[in-house]
């Protein structure tokens, strides 16, 4: 789909607006010649040159960096670490582990009545929307009239978003007996019964439901005389139905909990998950259901996200597991100083090559990585860190798969989906929910809210928001701007409202949670909160930037780089509407696509990434990785993602495991990898050797994290640009405290060069791309210890300006000199190349 493109609109009287502009800027360009099959093959024969390269400096156990890490996470206590402790480890200092008493009780927020209004302050912040007056209303109006049927027919939007309460498999009573209860929504079969191991597949009458009035099966299963429950914990289980055509058929129901897979079976099973004792708090207990023992951490002022995936996780090639994750990447990610991760691939999927995208089992998680309890295990250890827990969540589509998805449920295609072409996304060869149908809002809105209730998940990445909102779902279509495209005929309004429900639903129940929404169109209000008639979404994923880059890396060379169109693709984002800016994210770690270090480097990753190496290719391409990336995060947004490995450069795609297929979108065959997980895996042993530069990409995000720990300056309102100079390949920006110089400039180094700033007084370099600790030159060091005055001298337009030294290809940042400390990564808990005094003056996790 196309991206989205701003431009900024002047509004007398307040601050810029940012609206799409008429027309792309740029077209994303087209794969290399070959497609998949011939990157594929390129891939195989650079890393069979990148193993005989690499192998002996990626030999001899764990680096002193993964030991660190490992050694910290042991000797942590659970308590906060003084911070006035010299001797304090790094990651303790900079990311304390959080206390606990006892079990976690959650403290739900109230749910408030919609206002009174017409659904027209959202426009507030663009009065140019006021044109498209009547769609706010219409749309806020509906969302009244929902939330009005709700509250009269089903007591509330509280008990509405709790279906797994009663849909699915319950534990309850019936005429005074404990059993399990078993209720499902299939108003086209005309029979349904259960079965499973524990009735041998063969099920009897006591195992035949009755149909109500709205299409509701129920069927009630009693406990045995000595109390055990009638259907065995983690027996496997599904439901056979008759549908309205008389074929009798076999489905996982819809609101099952967990499902697996054996591995000499094709299909999936359903299976009854309900460990028979509660665990003690923070423990893993073999049979006992995990309690959660740490309170949830606040909502990070500036959030930083490491979106990841548990299975690719391992450096091994295999499929990672939940308690290895846990173990192995949560201390990699606290020390790195992300205040988050957004995993994907949770809800179960059948298709691993999927990257959990085709949904089976919305309410199961994904057994490929471990029990539920596992899951719950890692979530309550990120907590402990301090680390908010995002799930990448679907509710776009569905799989098309009959036997183990929602599909053809009970023989229709109309369940929970539109009929016929309206309800099959032909790009994604899926299926297409109905957001207008009573029982599919019960069904996502109750999936929403669970993942946050069971699992503790602290908010929500929505995947596909622009395919949801429109009737066209942004297939062949060009944004151009127009609010026509947004608010005219093609907007479909019940998912609209679907998602001002949801949004509804979880910012008021749960307060600290986070919703992202990933949305092309650049739909305005997207981001205003839903009581004003907006959205309803925290962020937008900015996702321009991401194909900047790759359109400047692929097609132009380093002296035609335009700082004004960088700049202005960084900051082109509506007004009042938070971002998430990513330089990359997974999309262009996958086969076919590349990454912005593999656009860089190239074959040279292979070969010419040893410390003695020489190579003009490498030492290009470790430079402008690292400015790319703190541009980005300084001017691109509210908030900053990283897919995990590409902070290091990693030197390999993705590829799942696949066989051949023929694209459903294009039609075009593409050949399989004979099911191989060798891509499919993220090499931590390449960025921890102190052998290969691949560290000093890796050192640069920690420094460049934590400096955002410390000065908070990604989420700054504060931010000017003030120089772009198209000759000297150099931008300026200020964001809060600091003053960032970038010179792009393949060649040119520029001594005594005047940079404006806010305020005068004495600045120091906090942090710089060319240290060597990160594989520069030490051209522009903290180690110089150099005052930097800023006098009254106004220049680009700023009021105050200082005179510095910006080395080529190096990006600095300049911070008031109360504030560092060129020794400061000297200490224990200091952080390598940052020259921070303690923990700079707006410290926060």
């Amino acid at each position: 789909m196309k991206r989205m493109v701003y431009q900024v609109v002047p509004v007398p009287g307040r601050p810029n607006v940012y609206r799409p502009a008429p027309a792309p800027l740029h077209a994303k360009p087209s794969k290399p010649d070959g497609g998949i099959s011939s990157a594929a093959d390129l891939l195989q024969k650079e890393n069979e040159l990148l193993k005989s390269t690499l192998q002996a400096v990626t030999q001899g156990g764990a680096s002193s960096a993964s030991v660190e890490a490992t050694t910290a996470k042991d000797e942590v206590e659970e308590k906060e670490e003084s911070v006035d402790d010299p001797d304090v480890s790094a990651d303790d200092y900079w990311s304390p582990v959080v206390g606990a008493g006892g079990e976690f009780v959650e403290r739900y927020g109230k749910l408030s009545d919609p206002p009174v209004h017409d659904g027209t302050q959202c426009i507030q912040w663009d009065n140019t929307l006021s044109t498209h007056t009547d769609h706010f209303k219409y749309r806020f109006g509906l969302f009244k009239k929902i939330r009005h049927n709700i509250d009269m027919n089903e007591g509330g939007l509280d008990k509405f978003s709790q279906g797994y309460k009663y849909y699915g498999f319950t534990r309850g009573e019936n005429d005074g007996q404990k059993g399990i209860w078993y209720r499902e929504w299939a108003p086209g079969a005309k029979a349904l019964c259960l079965l499973g191991e524990f009735n041998n597949w063969n099920p009897d009458d006591r195992h035949w439901a009755i149909k109500n009035e709205f299409g509701v099966w129920q069927l009630f299963l009693p406990d045995g005389p000595d109390g055990t429950s009638a259907i065995p914990h983690r027996s496997k289980i599904k439901c056979r139905l008759e549908t309205c055509f008389g074929e009798w058929v076999e489905r996982i129901p819809a609101w099952i909990k967990w499902a697996t897979q054996e591995w000499h079976e094709v299909q999936f099973n359903g299976v009854y998950y309900e460990p028979p004792e509660k665990g003690v708090p923070g423990v893993i207990e073999e049979g006992k259901s995990y309690t959660f023992k740490y309170p949830r951490p606040d909502k990070p002022a500036n959030l930083r996200i490491y979106e990841c995936h548990i299975g690719m996780s391992s450096k091994e090639a295999k499929i990672n597991s939940y308690l290895e994750f846990k173990d192995e990447m949560l201390p990699r990610i606290r020390s790195l100083g992300y205040n988050a991760i957004q995993i994907m691939a949770i809800q179960e999927h059948a298709y691993y090559g999927s990257f959990g995208y085709h949904v089976t089992n919305f309410f199961a998680a994904s057994s490929r990585f471990g029990t539920p309890d596992e899951l719950k295990a890692l979530i309550d250890e990120a907590h402990r860190m301090g680390i908010i827990v995002l799930m990448d969540i679907v509710h776009s589509h569905a799989s098309k798969n009959t036997m183990d998805g929602l599909n053809m449920f009970d023989g229709s295609d109309s369940m929970y989906f539109h009929s016929g072409g309206k309800g099959y996304h032909w790009m994604w060869d899926s299926r297409l929910f109905n957001y207008g149908n009573w029982e599919t809002l019960r069904f996502l809105l109750s999936n929403s809210r669970w993942w946050l209730d069971e699992y503790k998940f602290d908010g929500y990445r929505f995947d596909g928001v622009t395919s949801m909102m429109y009737h066209h779902h942004g297939l062949q279509m060009d944004f151009t701007g127009n609010y026509d495209q947004y608010f005219g005929l093609d907007c479909d309004v019940d998912a609209v409202v679907y998602l001002q429900l949801v949004n509804n639903l979880l910012h008021d129940l749960f307060p600290n949670c986070i919703t992202v929404g990933e949305d092309v169109s650049g739909m305005p209000t997207f981001c205003r909160p839903w009581h004003e008639g907006g959205v309803g979404f925290d962020y937008r994923l900015q996702m321009a930037i991401a194909d900047k880059w790759i359109e400047i890396l692929g097609t132009q060379d380093d002296y035609s780089w335009n700082m004004g169109n960088i700049v202005h693709t960084l900051q082109n984002r509506r007004y009042a509407e938070d971002c998430v800016a990513y330089a990359e994210s997974h999309d262009q770690a996958l086969v076919g696509d590349k990454t912005i270090a593999f656009w860089l480097m190239d074959k040279d990753m292979y070969d010419c990434m040893s410390i003695g190496a020489n190579s003009h290719v490498v030492d290009r391409g470790v430079a402008l990785h690292k400015m790319i990336r703190l541009i980005t995060m300084a001017l691109g947004g509210e908030a900053y993602l990283n897919f995990m490995g590409n902070e290091f450069g990693h030197p390999e795609w993705i590829d799942f495991p696949r066989d051949d297929f023929t694209d459903p979108s294009t039609g075009k065959f593409v050949p399989g990898n004979g099911g191989s997980l060798d891509k499919c895996r993220r090499r931590w042993d390449l960025a921890d050797s102190e052998e290969l530069k691949y560290k000093f990409m890796n050192k640069f995000d920690r420094a460049m994290n934590h400096l955002d720990k410390a000065f908070g300056f990604s989420n700054s309102e504060h931010t000017w640009v003030s120089r772009k100079d198209e000759g000297d390949k150099v931008v300026v920006a200020e964001r809060g405290e600091l003053v960032f110089v970038f010179n792009f400039h393949p060649e040119k180094s520029y001594t005594d060069y005047r940079v404006g700033c806010k305020a005068p007084g004495d600045y120091k370099i906090v942090l710089s791309s060319d240290e060597p600790v990160f594989g520069g030159y030490q051209n522009a060091s903290k180690d110089n210890d150099v005052t930097f005055v800023a006098g009254t001298m106004e220049h680009d337009g700023r009021p105050a300006s200082l005179q510095i030294y910006a080395p080529s290809r190096t990006v600095v940042a300049y911070a008031p000199a109360k504030f560092c400390d060129k020794s400061a990564d000297s200490l224990p808990r200091g952080i390598p190349g940052l020259a921070v005094k303690g923990r700079g003056p707006a410290y926060a996790m």
